[in-house]
Order: structure tokens, then sequence, then C-alpha cells
């Protein structure tokens, strides 16, 4: 490989997006779906205006991914992977105009090989996908149309400039609603520069903000419609559950997991430069963009841990980060190139962080398909606290769930569907049998499955019900719906020959209204004429 250098920093960074490109089709083709994918996959077999959890931008890509390549993992996941391509491309060229081409060569790599985004942001079937290509779509074009890093801002061309970020915001707020934290963040960094509050009185932004509003109606129509379930439960979801209580171990395990989903040694850096935008904000219009452009999802999503128990959701102070690879990139670029000692020291970390998340990915990878590290990988470091499953069985797909049903002849009865009683087992099943039966949640928290399966549909059908240890669910939540319910033989999930999870089946007959009253339950509400989240 040649040194790097501005004039071919463009061409390495293509060759980069190329590589990592095709690994990331393997991963996405061999590798099956995980909970929180298997749960989404039901709301890719139906367009719909919005969804529950999210908006619906990536939902309508899958669909019609599968339309195309027909319904497997892969074709559920390649518009994430196509997505992070261009994602990358963008960032490279964000990085170049803030700071210089070889940073933005830099930005692209380190962001390849940070754990959180390589993988389950570039590869998986979730809104992240669209929302960080929108993201920096957006705000590269934002970037353009202010002039950003030019001596003079200029508004030549402005309005065309403006309607095209509008069109970008709106398929961002299409993606996810974390786009309220661009909006903002664009909005402070106009007002904290001078030479930037023209745009306040210019129509540019505010057209784009309409813009933005029309191609988002979709969403707000829905949640209009069905009770603004999906606006009350995200916003519910950083609230402090009716009881307001500081718990500083949610906040440093925030903390920490942020830090482990980035890799340590490359969170640390990271936030180096987040204080370095800080410091600079003032003095440099390149590190004040950065900074007002990532303070608030990092910010906001880590502080609000202290009373709301965000549980493992670490990736989503992600859009935040992406926006401080760019500086990292300058640095990693000016330490390359500067006294001897800082580039020997920054080669060995390249070299280690490449090496270990090239060797983890592989690892964990072939272990999710083959199960080769049985005795020694992810099931023994779990049991270490009491777990009994390995957690990467997650990653496969439960294909021995569509046997039983195969062997059973249930496909062939058309007065019978499937049900589980939680939202991610549901989810599980639901891939398992490739959406060829419908399916019901028997749970207080149902989700998205409350809104993509009409129950009152299914009165006096039977159903086979799928459990994880869930007897204690089963006998509350979904016997009432039922005359009787017989417990069936085990579904033995196997990995490579070697059976790995027990799950539960009960055979339920006759599906009906509970004769006591179940308002805990969105699926009693359902049955009974109101919608699963009202009152």
């Amino acid at each position: 490989m040649k040194k790097l250098t501005e004039q071919n920093a463009a061409r390495y960074t293509l060759v980069l997006i190329a590589i990592t490109f095709i690994v990331r089709v393997l991963i996405a083709a061999y590798t099956g779906l995980g909970i929180g994918e298997s749960y989404y996959f039901r709301g890719a077999l139906s367009l719909e205006l919005s969804y529950f959890d999210q908006p619906p931008l990536f939902f309508w890509l899958s669909w019609l991914s599968i339309k195309i390549l027909g319904l497997s993992t892969f074709a559920l996941r390649f518009p994430a992977v196509i997505l992070f391509a261009g994602t990358s491309w963008f960032l490279f060229l964000l990085s170049r105009k803030l700071f210089n081409a070889k940073a933005g060569f830099w930005s692209v790599a380190i962001m390849n090989l940070s754990a959180v985004f390589t993988v389950a942001i570039a590869c998986w079937f979730q809104p992240d996908a669209p929302l960080m290509f929108f993201w920096m779509a957006a705000a590269y074009y934002i970037a353009r149309v202010m002039d950003i890093n030019q001596e003079q801002a200029s508004s030549r061309n402005a309005y065309m400039g403006w309607l095209w970020v509008g069109v970008l915001m709106g398929l961002a707020t299409l993606s996810k609603y974390h786009v309220l934290f661009l909006f903002a963040g664009v909005f402070m960094f106009v007002v904290a520069n001078k030479n930037q509050r023209h745009w306040l009185r210019h129509p540019g932004p505010y057209l784009a903000v309409l813009l933005t509003l029309i191609i988002a109606f979709p969403v707000i129509w829905w949640n209009y419609k069905n009770d603004w379930a999906s606006f009350v439960f995200q916003g519910s979801r950083a609230g402090d559950g009716g009881e307001f209580k500081l718990h500083p171990e949610w906040f440093l395990r925030s903390i920490g997991g942020q830090a482990l989903w980035l890799l340590p040694w490359v969170w640390v850096p990271i936030i180096r430069q987040f204080i370095r935008s800080y410091k600079e904000r003032n003095t440099s219009i390149a590190y004040s963009f950065v900074f007002w452009t990532s303070v608030l999802p990092i910010v906001f999503f880590t502080v609000v841990t202290l009373w709301a128990d965000l549980q493992y959701h670490f990736h989503w102070q992600a859009p935040g980060y992406m926006m401080l690879f760019m500086p990292l990139g300058y640095v990693i670029d000016k330490k390359l190139n500067g006294v001897p000692e800082q580039a020997r020291s920054t080669r060995r970390w390249l070299r280690f962080s490449t090496g270990f998340t090239v060797i983890v990915i592989t690892v964990l990878s072939l272990h999710m398909v083959t199960g080769f590290w049985q005795s020694y990988g992810p099931k023994w470091i779990v049991g270490l606290a009491g777990d009994t499953d390995d957690p990467t069985i997650q990653g496969i797909d439960y294909d021995d769930i569509y046997k039983r049903f195969e062997k059973e002849g249930w496909f062939k009865n058309d007065h019978l569907f499937a049900g589980a009683p939680r939202w991610w087992l549901t989810g599980k099943v639901d891939w398992a049998l490739k959406g060829k039966k419908d399916i019901i949640c028997f749970n207080n928290d149902p989700r998205n499955m409350a809104f993509l399966v009409d129950p009152n549909k299914l009165l006096g059908y039977d159903c086979v019900v799928i459990g994880q240890r869930h007897q204690i669910n089963v006998d509350n939540d979904v016997k009432p719906f039922f005359d009787s319910v017989e417990q069936l033989p085990d579904i033995a999930i196997m990995r490579n020959g070697v059976d790995e999870l027990h799950l539960q089946v009960y055979y339920c007959k006759n599906f009906h209204v509970p004769a006591q009253e179940r308002n805990d339950l969105p699926l009693y509400k359902q049955l009974t004429g109101r919608p699963p989240f009202g009152k």
C-alpha cells in the first residue's frame, strides 16, 4: 500500500468500504437473526404507515428487499449493509470538508473497527442503519449549504441546498426518533456561531423543516390514529416509572456499556475528542459543528440513566459518537505524521484495534454458526453469573420449531395460530415459522405484535404456544384465553448437532375472550373492542 496522501485518500476509502461490504454480506447471509431482528421481522411482511416501536423506513426497505431477493436473513439485512457503506462514504466526505481527506480515511477505518458500528449497526435488520446514513448525509449537506470551513459563509444555491437537506432529514425522521437531536444540535450550532446566525433569518432552514414534516407525515398520522402509542412508549423510556429515584449503578452501567460497545481503547480517545470539541467550539468552526451535532444524544441518553433504566441500549448514543470519529481521524493523521514515537504508538494502536476486531468477529461468527466453542465460550462465562444458556444461541434461527410444526401437521391446520409469552420469544418463533402462521404475544408488553395481527379473526382457533421456562406466564396469561392447555414434548434447539436449548410446547384449544376481566393485557383490550394500549 502506497503512503496515504490527500490525493489517494478517497480511493483508499472506497477500497476499505468495498472490503468491509463483502465481509458484511457474508455475515448477513450466514448468521441467524438475533432476538431484536426476529421481533422486527413481522413488520417487514406488511407495509404500514408506521409501527409501534420505530418509524417505518427500515421495515419498508426490507419489505422491498425480500420482494426482490426472497425471504432470507440476507434479504432482511441487505439494506443495512448497503446503507452503512453509504454512511462510511458520507463520513469521509464530511471529514474531508471539516478537516482533510486523510482524516476522512482514518475516520472511516476506526468506525469500521468499532464493535457497535461494524456489525450491529452496519449489518443487522434494525432502524439504526438508515438513521446513521441519513443523519450523516444530512450533516454533510448542511455543512455544504452553510459553507462551513470557508472564510465567509455563502448563501449561493441555498434554497436548493436546504430543500435537499429537508428531504434527507425527512428520511432520517422516518428512520428513528433520534433525529430530533440533529435538529436541535444544528440549531444550537447556528446560534453559537455569529457567522452562521444569518440562517435564522433565511427562509431556507424553515423550508427544510417544513419538508421534513411533510415527509414524516406517515409517522405523525399513524400515531394520531393509534393514541400516540409510539411517541408515548419511546418517551416513557426516559421516565422514572412513576417514582423518582437516582440510580448511580445504572449510570455507571451505561458508561461501561458504551465503552464496551465502542471498544474501550477506541472509546477513550473518542471521549478525548469530545472534550476537545467542547473546548474549541468557540475558536474552530469545524470543532463547533462536531460538538453541537454530537453532544445531545451522548449526554441525554447517558444522563437519563441516573433515573431511567435503559437496560442495555448502549447504542442509543451512537449518532453522537459517529460525529466524533471525524476529529479522531484528524488526530490519527497528525500523529502518524508527527514525531516518530507518536507515530509508532499510533501504528501499534491501529494494528491492535484491527487485529482484535477481526479476530473477535471471526471467532464469534463461527461460534454462532457452529457452536465450536461449547465448553469454554460464552456459555461458561454467563454460567459464572448463574445463567444456563449460551447467549449466542439467540443469534441462530430456531429452525427446529419449523420442523416440529411440519412433523405435527400444524401448518396444514388453517384454524391454528402460534403464540409466546414474551415479545422477544414471539419474534424468534415468528421468524422460525417464516411468518406462515399468525402469531400472538400473551403478555402485558406485546409491543409491535399487538398491531400486526388482529386477534379477533382468530377467535375459535387453536394455538401452539412456545415458552422458554415461562410456566408461570402460561398459567397466568395464556390459560384464561382457552378451554384447555396441554403441554407437549419440548422442542430441542440444535446447533451443529448439539442440544443447546429446550423450548416448552403447549397445545391450546378454542381461543376466546376470558371469563374474567384482564385489562392488564393489551390482547384482552383488543378482544373487547378497545385499542391495545388505550384505557
